[in-house]
């Protein structure tokens, strides 16, 4: 049974701005057990509204939904999990937990089942994306919607920034695991992913790389981040199979994309229109961490799509 970890929302009412502030959504934190972990995720909204389901990406965590959730709670369930290996999730040494998109799929579904929910909008950012896709693919009739920020199924999406990791998918030795480790697996890297292509990169909260990076720290972390890039190649791999979902099902779907994103470009969000004609496609003047700067027009396009879906 999920337990309710946090504090009790505190009521206000001594001016018409706390009067405002308290009728805001409240975020409470959660642990439940799926799949032989201890999940970790955040929820918001009338159990009762319809769920938007809010999949993470490397190097973050379901702090990266912080400023979304409650601008989407007051008409949604929204709720956002850690994956395995991210944020606060909790998985057993005795689990021996296999570190692969397929287990982190695995893991998702198990946790959508933990706290009963069986229909949802779908919203996937990075690793959040090829591990939503496999929900799609397996239970199609779950998904009400997809938005994709920066979530890409096309090797036309794939910047030139995946250059040393498809270096290590081709010749996966200790030498190119390390370039990936000095590379990427640091603070400066991870500072790097979040700044990248934005205007301000002051106006990017540092606790938002501090942390990522603090957690990353953590004891044989770094080891679970260098398998997870290795198996991103079977993600690529499934391409053809998340574009033939596309094809079959049909969902409705919003690419909503950061534009200097170095990872996942541009082409990438253009190309779901290949499959589904009717996908709505938004460009935004940042970059891959695109709730950094854009969280409100995100939101607001959201909610837009919503509507027009009826969901």
């Amino acid at each position: 049974m999920a337990q309710n970890t946090s504090a009790q929302k505190q009521k206000s009412g001594a001016s018409s701005a706390d009067s405002h502030r308290s009728v805001l959504p409240f975020t409470s934190i959660h642990r439940v057990e799926a799949d032989g972990v201890q999940v970790f995720y955040r929820e918001a909204g009338d159990p009762q509204a319809p769920v938007v389901l809010l999949l993470h990406g490397f190097p973050t965590s379901s702090f990266m939904y912080r400023e979304l959730i409650p601008r989407l709670a007051d008409r949604y369930r929204v709720i956002a999990p850690d994956l395995p290996g991210f944020g606060f999730t909790e998985v057993p040494e005795k689990r021996k937990y296999k570190y692969t998109f397929d287990a982190l799929a695995t893991t998702v579904a198990a946790f959508t089942e933990a706290i009963k929910i069986d229909r949802y909008a779908l919203y996937v950012f990075d690793y959040g994306a090829p591990t939503g896709f496999r929900l799609a693919m397996a239970h199609p009739e779950r998904i009400t919607a997809i938005v994709s920020q920066n979530g890409n199924a096309y090797e036309d999406g794939l910047g030139d920034a995946w250059g040393p990791i498809r270096k290590y998918w081709a010749l996966p030795n200790a030498e190119n695991r390390e370039v990936i480790a000095k590379n990427v697996l640091t603070l400066d890297g991870t500072r790097w992913q979040y700044t990248h292509g934005v205007t301000n990169p002051d106006n990017v909260a540092p606790e938002t790389y501090t942390l990522d990076m603090a957690l990353m720290e953590r004891p044989g972390n770094k080891d679970i981040q260098l398998d997870l890039f290795l198996n991103y190649a079977s993600n690529v791999a499934l391409y053809p199979a998340f574009q033939e979902y596309f094809r079959k099902s049909q969902p409705p779907l919003l690419a909503i994309w950061g534009k200097n994103d170095p990872f996942f470009i541009p082409a990438g969000a253009e190309a779901f229109r290949r499959d589904i004609p009717g996908a709505q496609v938004k460009m935004l003047d940042t970059g891959h961490f695109a709730l950094e700067t854009h969280v409100a027009e995100i939101a607001a396009a959201m909610r837009e799509f919503f509507d027009a879906h009826g969901i």
